[in-house]
C-alpha cells in the first residue's frame, strides 16, 4: 500500500508578473512536508507496512491552474479524467492546501464532492465562512483570536489611534461588524479604515493615479503612527505599488510607521524587487503561526543537494535563485554567473533568503502530515482490533478510508516537538501565535526576531506576553517606543473631556475639581481620595492625613497646660492670703465662706482645662463638659450669692429686721447648692441618655484626622451653657442695680464688671465654637475658661488683695463703717 498525501499550495514557481519568483520563500514548506513524510515512513510504530508519498502542485495564483490541479488529483496518473482511477498505488487520502489562496473555495468544493478529507495550512480567512460539503481542518487558530491578540498588543503599548487596511471589502465589512466593537471596548479608535479595492483600477491612468494618491494619504499621511494591515502575498501587489520608489517620489517624504502585519504577510514574500525599500517595514510587528524547532530538521536541510535528490523538481530552481548560479544543463539562472556545484550550503544563506529556523507555515505543514498519520494509525488500529475489515480489493478498502479519516481527524490528538496538537469543535487548531519584530538593514536584508506570543488557550494571566526590550523600532522614532494617540495623553491630575463631533479617542484634558484626583493617564473621571487621605497640590496622588489632637507635646498644648497650672497657683496663693487674713474685715465682708467656695471653684475651673488637653479617651470625654459645667455653675452661683448678700445687706437698715434672717449662711448655701445640684442633674441626664464619646473626624480638615470628643447631644451641651449663662446674666443684673449703693467698699460694682466680662466671653464663644474645628476649637474653649475665670478672679479679688497686702491700714472695721456721702 502506497497512499499519497497531496498538497495544493503556492509552493512552486510563481509566474505572476507582479510577484516575481518567490520560490525561495516557500521552499522550506516543501522541505517540511518531505521531512515529515520521511520521519513517518522511518517510524516502525506509527504506520507499519504503509508508505506515504506526496505530490506538490502550484496554483500560480490562477483559477485555471487551481482547478486543473484539483481535477488531476482525482484522475488517473497521466490521464485527465475525473472520477476514473485504475491505479493500485498513488491512492489519494488527504489534500493539504494553502488556505490563503483566493481560489480555496473552488478547491474545497471539488474535493468535497468526492468526500476527500482536506487540511488547510496558512491563515484562516475570516471572510470565507460558507457551508462546506465536508469539514475542513485548519492548521491555524480562528482568525478572531489574532485580532484579539492585536487588541492586546495595542492596549499594552497604549496605542489608541491606529489605521486599518484590508485586502478587500469583504474583510473590511467583517472587521467593522465583528471586531470594531471589540476595539472600541478597549478604547481604541480607527484613524482610517480602507481596503485596497477602493483604488480605481480602470484604464484611465490619471484616475488610477488620483485614487492611488488619495489612498496613499490615508495610508501613510494620517496622524496614526500604527497601521494594521490584513492580507496575504497576493494583496501585497497594490502595497508594493504604493511604496515603490517611483510612486513615492511624487509624494511628500513619508514619516515612519509601526506596521502590524497579520498572518500571511511574511516580509520575505513582499519585500522583493529593485524598486522596493524594505526599510519601510523596519521595526514592524508581525503575527505569525506558532512554530517550534524540529529535531533533525537542520541536518535534513544541510543534506539537500540538487544532484542527489531525484524527484525534487523545485530544488534546482531554488538553487539558481538562492545562490545566483546556473546549471550547465539548464538555461535557467544567471548565465553570466558562476556554475552551481551543489556544494553550496543552505545554512549559509541569509535569513531573508532562506530561513533556517522553522517558520509557522512550515510547522503547520509538518503537523498537518502528522495529523494524517495519526488518523491513519487510529483507523488501522481500530480495524485490526475489531476485525471488521474483510479481505478485499485494496481500492475498495481505501474508498472506505476516506470516510474514516475524515471522522477520525475530528478527535485526533498527539504530541509533536513537545507540544500537543489537536483541533477544536470547529476543526480549527488549538494553538497560539508568535509575535515577530522585523529588523531591516541597509543592504535590503532583514531578520525576524520573536519578541512575544499570544495564546488564547492559556490561563488569563499568560494569554499575552511581549519582551519590550527586544523590540527594535523604526528610525523615525529615535529608538524610543512610539506613541499613537489622537492627542496627548491627559496627565495625572486631569481628566478627559470629549470633543464634540470627534471619535472618543480625541478629547480635551481638564483639571480635576478641587479635592479630587486622577492618579493615572487618560482617566475618564477624577475620584476622591479615601477618607484617611487627601489630594496633593497637583491632584495626582493621595497623601495620608495626619492624626491630630491637642497634645502636651506641641507648643499650644504645653502653653495652655502651663497657663492652667500658673492660674491655679495664683488662685491657691490668693486662697492662702484670705485664709491667713480670715479675721480681717475685708475678708469677713460678704460672707467669707462664699469667698472660699468661689476660690476653690475657680481653682477647679483652671484645673478642668487639663481635661481638654491630650488624646481623647472615654473617661476624659465623659468628664470634660460635665465637670466644666458643674464647676463653673458653682462659681457663678457663688458670685450670684455674694451679689444677693450685698443687696440684702444694704436693705437691712433696721435692727431686728426680718431681712437679716435671710442673710444667714443658709441663704447663700441654698443658692450655691440648689444651682449646682440643678446643673448636676442636667449633666446626669446628658450622661444617661446620650453621653459624649471619643470620635474621629475625617472630613472637617483637609489634611488632618481630628481626634475629638463628640458631645453626642448638642442640645444637652447648649442647655448646660444656657443654664450657666442664665445664672451669669441674673448675677450681672442684680449687681448692676446694686453698684451705686453707698459704701466705702461696695463689692457689687466689681461683681457687675466681672459678670459682664463673663457674659461677653461665653456669648462670643458660641459662634466661634460652631465655626472652629479640631484642636483650635478645643483651644478656644480652654481660652474661654481661662479668660472668664481670670475675669472673676481679677475683678473680685485683686482689689481685696491690694488692700490686704499693700494697704493694711484700710483693712479696719471703722473704715468700712464710715459712710460715703
Amino acid at each position: 500500500m502506497e497512499p499519497t498525501v497531496s498538497c495544493i499550495g503556492s509552493f512552486g514557481e510563481i509566474r505572476s508578473m507582479f510577484l516575481f519568483n518567490i520560490v525561495t520563500g516557500n521552499y522550506q514548506h516543501i522541505l517540511a512536508l518531505a521531512f515529515a513524510v520521511n520521519e513517518i515512513n522511518q517510524d516502525p510504530h506509527l504506520l507499519p507496512n504503509i508508505t506515504l508519498g506526496f505530490r506538490v502542485y502550484d496554483t500560480c495564483l490562477n483559477a485555471w491552474w487551481t482547478n486543473h490541479a484539483a481535477v488531476e488529483l482525482i484522475s488517473s496518473w497521466n490521464s485527465w479524467v475525473p472520477n476514473y482511477k485504475c491505479d493500485i498505488q498513488d491512492n489519494l487520502l488527504v489534500v493539504i492546501e494553502e488556505l490563503t489562496s483566493y481560489f480555496s473555495d473552488e478547491i474545497q468544493n471539488i474535493f468535497g464532492v468526492y468526500k476527500i478529507p482536506q487540511i488547510t495550512h496558512g491563515f484562516s480567512s475570516v471572510e470565507r465562512r460558507g457551508a462546506k460539503l465536508l469539514p475542513i481542518y485548519q492548521m491555524s487558530p480562528n482568525g478572531s483570536h489574532q485580532y484579539k491578540g492585536i487588541i492586546q498588543l495595542l492596549h499594552h503599548f497604549k496605542w489608541r489611534w491606529v489605521g486599518f487596511f484590508a485586502a478587500n471589502e469583504e474583510i473590511l465589512e467583517w472587521f467593522v461588524k465583528e471586531m470594531l466593537p471589540e476595539f472600541s471596548k478597549r478604547g481604541i479608535c480607527l484613524a482610517a479604515m480602507e481596503s485596497f479595492t477602493s483604488i480605481n483600477y480602470d484604464a484611465d491612468k490619471d484616475g488610477f493615479m488620483i485614487s492611488s494618491i488619495t489612498f496613499y494619504n490615508k495610508l501613510i499621511n494620517n496622524k496614526a503612527n500604527v497601521l494594521i494591515f490584513y492580507g496575504d502575498s497576493r494583496t501585497t501587489i497594490p502595497l508594493r505599488w504604493l511604496l515603490n520608489q517611483e510612486f513615492k517620489q511624487k509624494m511628500h517624504q513619508p514619516k515612519g510607521k509601526v506596521w502590524i502585519l497579520t498572518i500571511g504577510l511574511e516580509l520575505k514574500n513582499i519585500a522583493r524587487g529593485k524598486s522596493w525599500e524594505v526599510q519601510d517595514f523596519h521595526g514592524a510587528l508581525s503575527f505569525t503561526l506558532h512554530s517550534n524547532e524540529l529535531q533533525g530538521f537542520q541536518q535534513f536541510i544541510q543534506n539537500r543537494n540538487p544532484y542527489s535528490h531525484n524527484g525534487d523538481d523545485f530544488i534546482k530552481e531554488f538553487w539558481v535563485e538562492a545562490f545566483g548560479c546556473s546549471f550547465q544543463d539548464s538555461v535557467q539562472g544567471h548565465l553570466s554567473g558562476h556554475i552551481c556545484t551543489g556544494e553550496e550550503k543552505l545554512d549559509n544563506l541569509p535569513e531573508h533568503v532562506f530561513p533556517t529556523s522553522v517558520t509557522g507555515q512550515s510547522y503547520s505543514i509538518y503537523n498537518a502530515v502528522y495529523a494524517v498519520a495519526h488518523a491513519l494509525h487510529t483507523m488501522y488500529s481500530t480495524i485490526s482490533q475489531t476485525k471488521a475489515v474483510m479481505k478485499g480489493e485494496r481500492r475498495n478498502l481505501h474508498e472506505q478510508q476516506l470516510w474514516q479519516v475524515n471522522r477520525i481527524l475530528k478527535s485526533v490528538s498527539f504530541n509533536n516537538a513537545g507540544e500537543e496538537v489537536r483541533f477544536d469543535e470547529n476543526g480549527e487548531l488549538v494553538a497560539g501565535f508568535d509575535i515577530i519584530n522585523w529588523v531591516t538593514f541597509p543592504n535590503e536584508s532583514f531578520i525576524g526576531v520573536r519578541v512575544g506570543k499570544m495564546d488564547p488557550w492559556a490561563p488569563p494571566d499568560e494569554t499575552f506576553s511581549i519582551n519590550e526590550d527586544a523590540i527594535v523600532w523604526h528610525n523615525w522614532f529615535n529608538k524610543a517606543q512610539p506613541l499613537s494617540v489622537c492627542n496627548a495623553n491627559c496627565q495625572p491630575g486631569y481628566r478627559k473631556k470629549k470633543k464634540e463631533g470627534e471619535p472618543f479617542c480625541c478629547y480635551d484634558c481638564i483639571p480635576c475639581p478641587k479635592g479630587w484626583i486622577s492618579d493615572k493617564e487618560d482617566l475618564d473621571n477624577c475620584f476622591k481620595c479615601p477618607e484617611d487621605q487627601y489630594p496633593n497640590e497637583d491632584q495626582n496622588f493621595c497623601i495620608s492625613k495626619t492624626v491630630t489632637f491637642l497634645s502636651y507635646d506641641e507648643p499650644l498644648g504645653l502653653g495652655l497646660a502651663t497657663c492652667a497650672f500658673s492660674f491655679s497657683l495664683i488662685t491657691v496663693l490668693i486662697l492662702g492670703v484670705f485664709l491667713k487674713h480670715r479675721e480681717t474685715p475685708i475678708v469677713k465682708a460678704n460672707n467669707r465662706n462664699l469667698t472660699y467656695t468661689l476660690l476653690i471653684s475657680l481653682l477647679l475651673c483652671f484645673l478642668s482645662a487639663l481635661l481638654f488637653i491630650g488624646r481623647p479617651e472615654k473617661v476624659t470625654c465623659l468628664l470634660r463638659q460635665t465637670a466644666f459645667g458643674i464647676i463653673f455653675t458653682m462659681a457663678v452661683s457663688a458670685v450670684l450669692a455674694k451679689t444677693v448678700t450685698v443687696v440684702l445687706a444694704f436693705m437691712a437698715t433696721q435692727p431686728g429686721s426680718r431681712i437679716q434672717k435671710w442673710m444667714r449662711k443658709k441663704m447663700t448655701s441654698f443658692i450655691v447648692l440648689s444651682c449646682t445640684v440643678l446643673q448636676a442633674g442636667i449633666c446626669l441626664v446628658w450622661l444617661a441618655t446620650s453621653p459624649p464619646f471619643p470620635d474621629t473626624d475625617l472630613h472637617s480638615m483637609l489634611k488632618d484626622i481630628l481626634l475629638q470628643c463628640n458631645e453626642s447631644s448638642p442640645t444637652m451641651f447648649y442647655l448646660v451653657l444656657s443654664f450657666m449663662g442664665f445664672l451669669a446674666i441674673v448675677g450681672f443684673v442684680v449687681a448692676f442695680f446694686a453698684r451705686k449703693l453707698p459704701d466705702r467698699f461696695n463689692e457689687a460694682k466689681y461683681i457687675s464688671f466681672s459678670m459682664l466680662v463673663f457674659c461677653i466671653v461665653w456669648l462670643a464663644f458660641v459662634p466661634n465654637y460652631l465655626s472652629t474645628k479640631g484642636k483650635s476649637m478645643v483651644a478656644l474653649e480652654i481660652y474661654s475658661i481661662f479668660v472668664s475665670s481670670m475675669g472673676l478672679l481679677g475683678c473680685l479679688f485683686s482689689p481685696k488683695c491690694y488692700i490686704i497686702l499693700l494697704r493694711p491700714e484700710l483693712n479696719k472695721k471703722e473704715c468700712f463703717l464710715r459712710k460715703k456721702h
